[in-house]
């Protein structure tokens, strides 16, 4: 039975979700079913989209196999951070269907909603190329999913992220200065940006926001004045209502703070910001700021499908049925599917060429792979490099 109690947010108890309750209700009836009819095959069931755009970004992992520890399964996957492509299996699950039946659906939550996000995060950091990009949009989600948010932007590729818990949990340290709230209580825009100056730590960077009340230009002219050579960026906010052609007004920005002498001053970006308007805007931007496109990304289309049943392939009509691998050429970032010959420890058959790059995460129900979080952005970034240099040699 499901423990009811009294809780202050709407949010699922972590020892309810390692129980398999957050689960879907066909879950629950399909293991009465199979128990009653003493049915328990050994399967193997694998983590695969069937149809999406290009590429995409594998996150989540870390929770998965947190998820799924202490089963008498063996699992197998992909690294964090790794590019992949379609019908290619991500994750895989060798065991009894019964012991892990029900973590189907939270199992998937986990790997489509982060690597959806961490997709998202890869396609605007390779959009922004060497312009940093910063994670701005928890607001845009469910408080408790902070940590989920930020964790997946920084795989993607993110350079930094706004918010506190989040990035305590994840060891990474919130970046930001301050928001319009602080300048419309001082009452002057320099005032907020001396009383910025003066209090906060010299570590943290003079960065401005200069859409307040007056025009961006103007507000620049008198950021930089105020606070000289100590200031670093000025951000600029501008609201839809008010934006107009932002390429235009950052061009004019930018003239402004050069002809006064400020060209060490950098621009930074926010509000609204997506891949296209990075594109449009990079050549004059340092950094973006990156809210909704990121934190509220689709997420990816995974499912879950048992592709063996006691050693035989099985699979419904639209999947592949065997026990698969895939290897990659990392000269060229392509990748080939082929039936599994049975290593068990994910290690590379000679008869093909390339790395395998499904490898044990769980064996026998305990974890054998550390997850690090900066390895996985250094993956990403790695890959997003060899896309581009493909892409320059394509064209």
């Amino acid at each position: 039975m499901i423990d009811m109690i009294k809780k202050n947010f709407l949010i699922v108890r972590d020892e309810d979700i390692k129980k398999g309750l957050a689960t879907d209700i066909y879950f629950l009836r399909t293991e009465e079913i199979l128990k009653a009819k003493e049915k328990n095959p050994t399967v193997v069931a694998e983590v695969t989209i069937s149809s999406m755009k290009n590429w995409a970004v594998l996150a989540g992992l870390e929770d998965a196999a947190n998820l799924l520890e202490g089963l008498p399964i063996d699992v197998y996957a992909m690294d964090e951070g790794s590019i992949f492509y379609v019908r290619e299996p991500v994750l895989r699950i060798e065991g009894r269907y019964l012991d892990f039946a029900r973590y189907e659906t939270s199992l998937l939550g986990f790997l489509c909603h982060e690597s959806g996000i961490a997709t998202k995060a890869a396609r605007v950091k390779y959009a922004a190329g060497d312009r940093k990009v910063i994670s701005f949009g928890t607001r845009r989600q469910h408080p408790a999913l902070a940590a989920v948010v930020e964790r997946s932007a920084i795989i993607g590729g993110a350079d930094g992220i706004s918010n506190v818990m989040g990035g305590k949990i994840i060891g990474k340290e919130a970046a930001g200065t301050i928001p319009h709230s602080l300048i419309i209580i001082m009452g002057d825009q320099r005032e907020a940006w001396r009383a910025f100056d003066e209090v906060i730590s010299p570590d943290v960077p003079r960065i401005c926001l200069i859409d307040t009340y007056y025009d961006e230009k103007t507000e620049a002219i008198m950021a930089a004045e105020t606070l000289k050579d100590r200031l670093k960026l000025v951000r600029l906010d501008t609201p839809a209502s008010r934006r107009g052609n932002f390429k235009e007004i950052i061009k004019e920005v930018r003239w402004e703070l050069d002809i006064r002498g400020f060209k060490n001053v950098g621009i930074f970006a926010t509000g609204g910001i997506d891949e296209d308007d990075i594109l449009e805007l990079k050549d004059l931007v340092e950094m973006f700021g990156v809210g909704s496109a990121i934190a509220g990304a689709k997420p990816l289309d995974f499912a879950l499908d048992i592709v063996e049943v006691e050693g035989r392939p099985a699979a419904k009509r639209g999947k592949y049925g065997g026990k698969k691998q895939v290897y990659r050429d990392w000269n060229t970032l392509e990748d080939k599917i082929v039936l599994d010959l049975g290593n068990k420890d994910g290690n590379k058959d000679k008869k093909v060429d390339g790395e395998p790059l499904l490898r044990p995460i769980i064996k026998d129900g305990k974890i054998v792979k550390e997850f690090s979080l900066n390895d996985a952005r250094s993956l990403l970034l790695r890959e997003l490099d060899m896309i581009r240099s493909k892409t320059k040699q394509d064209s």
